[in-house]
């Protein structure tokens, strides 16, 4: 990019002109609203559950549903709004999210809850899919780092905040008035929006067929299904971990917010570790997080009421996931350098998969067999995931620098420069752009 878009005039303009680091900051505040209602339903699911008169199998359908919508719309959302100005699409994410919020907390069903949760799903795809295009179209070149860098500490925050102040605040005031508080945090998102993003006309068209030309890449398709592997192994735990560690821990309110918050404290710790992980082998990493995460997922089955152990073993699984995400996106920017957008969208469309699948196969589990078959499966597609990674990839040495993109949105963790280059095994003599060929 050689220019970007002013908050007052609209056009681009040169890169002497200042960043709009308000409108940066409103993104940030986009993704801690969305993260934070999206991660709600874990820490109010009994809660929710018993008020509703349904299941914690049925009412985990909730996440279910905002996935399932989420990956839709992840697809679709570039195409379908590639003649409106970025601005009013932001902004409408905006609405949407507190429109699901209020529709959540008065639903008197769980049909209306449902609707609410389909509407945050729109949100979630679309933002997801626009956020760091955006965040590029709002300073200059050399400042993307840290635009992109800002953005993502909403989420990290909404890791660290959402699950521990959702289950607090809900034993003490109630589930939907929890949701009544997201519904807040979205209208001060929408005002910072109104005020400080900038008209940003669309870039160009977009269609279904270039997702589609980057998935029958080699590499692509073994590599996404390993994707899909491990985060519907993280979400089928995730989505259910509250019930296991009233029902099986025999934890009270505070210890489970305690264990909580443990969790995204560590989560956030796991994405530095990722950096230090990925300088050395992105392969390595890449096998390593789910072998973990499944390991300790039997380990919670077999250990009984061991409390601190529970707490422990928690607190590592969210170390481990914490690197997945930043891991996954790093083997994307360096499988497909040349479609790296498109790369990424795929993604988002297989976690949102990933999340429609793990809370789908967990209620029917839970509600036929509890808590620890749960974990079992979950344990089961993380082993499958390192497996598949362990025998489909193989690394092989970047020979040229000018192979990777210079820029992209990893940069401000120092992720960019190719250090090895996992690809899946095309059964081919001569090596492919995937495994480090040209």
């Amino acid at each position: 990019m050689n220019s970007y878009v002013d908050a007052a005039t609209g056009p681009a303009v040169t890169e002497t002109a200042k960043p709009a680091w308000g409108a940066v900051l409103s993104l940030s505040l986009g993704v801690f609203g969305l993260v934070t209602a999206e991660f709600l339903p874990a820490s109010l699911l009994t809660p929710m559950a018993a008020s509703l008169h349904v299941t914690e199998g049925v009412a985990g359908q909730m996440v279910t549903v905002t996935a399932a919508v989420a990956l839709v719309t992840s697809l679709v959302i570039s195409a379908a709004t590639r003649r409106i100005d970025r601005r009013w699409v932001l902004i409408a994410f905006s609405v949407l999210l507190i429109a699901s919020n209020v529709l959540v907390a008065y639903a008197p069903g769980l049909t209306l809850l449902l609707l609410g949760r389909v509407l945050l799903g729109m949100a979630i795809g679309g933002f997801w899919t626009m956020s760091a295009a955006t965040a590029m179209r709002l300073v200059p070149p050399a400042l993307v780092p840290r635009a992109v860098s800002i953005m993502y500490a909403g989420l990290s925050l909404a890791t660290i905040a959402a699950a521990p102040l959702g289950s607090y605040f809900g034993a003490h005031l109630g589930w939907r008035q929890v949701f009544l508080l997201a519904t807040g945090l979205g209208v001060l998102t929408l005002l910072w929006q109104w005020f400080t993003l900038p008209r940003m006309p669309p870039n160009r068209s977009t269609s279904l067929g270039t997702l589609l030309e980057v998935l029958r890449r080699p590499a692509m398709a073994r590599g996404m299904l390993a994707c899909i592997l491990v985060f519907t192994g993280h979400f089928t735990f995730f989505t259910y971990l509250r019930p296991f560690l009233e029902n099986v821990t025999g934890v009270g309110i505070n210890a489970l917010s305690a264990i909580l918050l443990g969790f995204g404290v560590a989560n956030f710790l796991g994405t530095s570790l990722a950096g230090v992980l990925l300088e050395r082998s992105l392969r390595f990493t890449l096998m390593l997080m789910p072998l973990l995460m499944g390991l300790i997922a039997i380990s919670l089955v077999i250990s009984g009421q061991a409390v601190l152990a529970h707490a422990v073993l928690v607190s590592l699984w969210g170390v481990a996931f914490g690197a997945v995400p930043v891991t996954w996106t790093t083997w994307i920017t360096r499988t497909v350098p040349d479609e790296a957008e498109s790369g990424g969208g795929l993604m988002v469309a297989s976690v949102q998969l990933a999340i429609t699948t793990g809370a789908a196969v967990g209620g029917v589990i839970y509600d036929a067999a509890g808590a620890r078959s749960v974990f079992s499966a979950s344990a089961l597609m993380l082993f499958a995931a390192f497996g598949m990674i362990f025998f489909s990839f193989r690394a092989r040495k970047a020979v040229r620098d000018d192979v990777w993109p210079t820029r992209n949105v990893l940069s401000a963790k120092g992720l960019v420069e190719p250090v090895e280059i996992p690809a899946c095994h095309s059964g081919k003599d001569g090596p492919s752009q995937a495994d480090g060929g040209h």
